[in-house]
């Protein structure tokens, strides 16, 4: 009797054995989570955005004929502040370092389409005649080279500045018209205006590559592997520049002219995008 109950125990310890050896064998342990890849080197994206300022236009009568048609030498017609705004978008690529685990430098250039433009209108009179001169302004394209660094905030999330070499391609005008016609001529037959009634006369259409700086900061969230979003504010100066306009003149005598200053073409930019990295 003793020897079957010391059999079934023997047995009932095997069976626990083998059971525990089972669960062992069927577990397994779940792997560690994979580390996020380190932020270096090459990437490119796109943006999107919207600029905006409000820069000064100043005119400036060159001549007899001009001072009389908008008013004293050296200071003309009064300036005026005006609107430049619009949307923008473009590419951008770059390079980064991640210098040590929570640390991140850097380069980044980008080039942006744009419609920012803006103009406004200063008003004057000419034998009681209402008139006009208009100052008009449009960043066409631009780009920028900039140093990057940034905080890694986590593994994930970078927050960083941005400054650098900021150019663009700007059009601009003044134009002066008047609801009447008129010719003016001074200075013994050496300069003079021809103005056609409601129609455009002084005029200086040109476009130029203005250059400057631009600084600003951001944030950039890797979410997907190889992409990250970002969401980035710069301010861009392209610098200040002068145009002349220059109306008809009569055979045998010197164009009247106007100049034009206009204060620095500044402008805020707010764009989001996105980055593959390679």
């Amino acid at each position: 009797m003793k020897r079957i109950a010391f059999a079934a125990l023997a047995a009932l310890a095997a069976t626990s054995a083998s059971a525990a050896d089972m669960a062992a064998s069927n577990y397994t342990k779940a792997p560690a989570m994979a580390a996020v890849a380190s932020w270096t080197g090459f990437y490119a994206g796109l943006n999107v955005g919207y600029g905006f300022n409000d820069p000064v236009a100043t005119f400036t009568a060159n001549d007899v004929v001009s001072n009389s048609i908008i008013g004293n030498v050296g200071t003309a017609a009064s300036p005026v502040a005006y609107d430049v705004k619009g949307v923008l978008g473009g590419a951008q690529a770059g390079y980064n370092w991640q210098v040590s685990p929570n640390w991140l430098i850097g380069f980044e250039a980008d080039f942006q389409g744009s419609d920012i433009k803006g103009s406004a209108a200063s008003p004057y009179a000419v034998i009681g005649r209402p008139g006009q001169i208009e100052a008009q302004q449009n960043v066409e394209w631009f780009g920028t080279l900039r140093a990057r660094a940034g905080l890694l905030a986590t593994s994930k999330l970078l927050v960083y500045g941005t400054g650098g070499f900021a150019y663009g391609s700007v059009r601009e005008d003044s134009i002066l018209s008047n609801t009447i016609g008129f010719t003016a001529v001074a200075g013994g037959g050496g300069v003079s205006a021809v103005c056609a009634a409601a129609a455009a006369c002084y005029t200086g259409p040109t476009t130029k590559i203005l250059t400057g700086y631009a600084v600003g900061g951001g944030f950039e969230y890797a979410t997907w592997r190889n992409v990250s979003l970002k969401a980035e504010y710069l301010y861009v100066n392209l610098g200040s520049s002068n145009i002349t306009s220059t109306a008809p003149a009569t055979p045998g005598t010197t164009a009247s002219t106007i100049g034009t200053h206009f204060s620095d073409l500044d402008f805020h930019v707010v764009r989001v995008g996105a980055n593959y990295h390679f």
